[in-house]
């Protein structure tokens, strides 16, 4: 099963620039309160001197916008250190031995391994070996059926006639059924290694040596 990072996250940039229309607008009908009510006060009539409530009000109300533009703003600050102050620990992970939710099963002189977690208790797993176009190279059964644990899973790196294959990237599906015949869903956690940490406007994510990108957050374990 593969995890794909998606985002719906502003850009820094659409952030910032929103911010700054807020501001400029706040601040133009802002000043052109005060001048229509500087205007009216010096215009009104002595003997009907306007009720002044409405003009309070109004001027607190625009207090309490301002108040969380500026808010917003320092939100977006204090957002902006936190990021980087993340960036610098995805930073250490560089080089590290990782492990995350995804399909993958790297190929590495001639051994593979993953893990796999069961959802339910399973009658019959097999774990599927394929290359990336889906071609099938190899049936692993009678695996155990365990669920709410981990369970290591390895590969010889031979497919289904025995002959060796290339060390390369592939995926692994596991095909788990109960006592019914019914499917059981599963999570495999395959190891591989960080080689970048790439920042952008969205943040920052790491390249991991399987092919795949991902925020440090779908990490679940960590080793030398």
């Amino acid at each position: 099963m593969s995890i794909s990072p998606t985002s719906t996250t502003p850009t820094a940039a659409t952030t910032d620039a929103a911010t700054n229309t807020a501001q400029s607008k706040l601040s133009a009908d802002y000043n052109s309160f005060l001048q229509l009510l500087t205007a009216q006060i010096k215009n009104q009539d002595p003997l009907k001197p306007m009720d002044s409530t409405q003009f309070v009000s109004q001027l607190a109300q625009l207090s309490q916008v301002e108040q969380s533009v500026q808010t917003n703003t320092n939100l977006k600050t204090i957002d902006a250190k936190l990021s980087a102050i993340g960036g610098m620990s995805d930073v250490a992970l560089m080089g590290k031995t990782v492990s995350l939710a995804s399909d993958r099963i790297e190929l590495r002189d001639g051994q593979a391994s993953t893990s796999y977690e069961l959802a339910a208790p399973a009658d019959k797993v097999t774990a599927i070996i394929k290359t990336e176009d889906g071609t099938e190279l190899r049936r692993i059964t009678g695996l155990p059926g365990r669920s709410g644990e981990k369970i290591a899973l390895n590969w010889d790196g031979r497919d289904s006639a025995g002959l060796p294959v290339p060390d390369d990237t592939f995926r692994v599906e596991i095909d788990a059924q109960d006592t019914n015949g019914n499917a059981v869903s599963y999570d495999t956690y395959p190891s591989t290694q960080v080689e970048q940490v790439r920042f952008s406007s969205q943040g920052q994510s790491l390249v991991l040596r399987n092919g795949e990108e991902v925020p440090s957050s779908l990490i679940v374990a960590v080793s030398g």
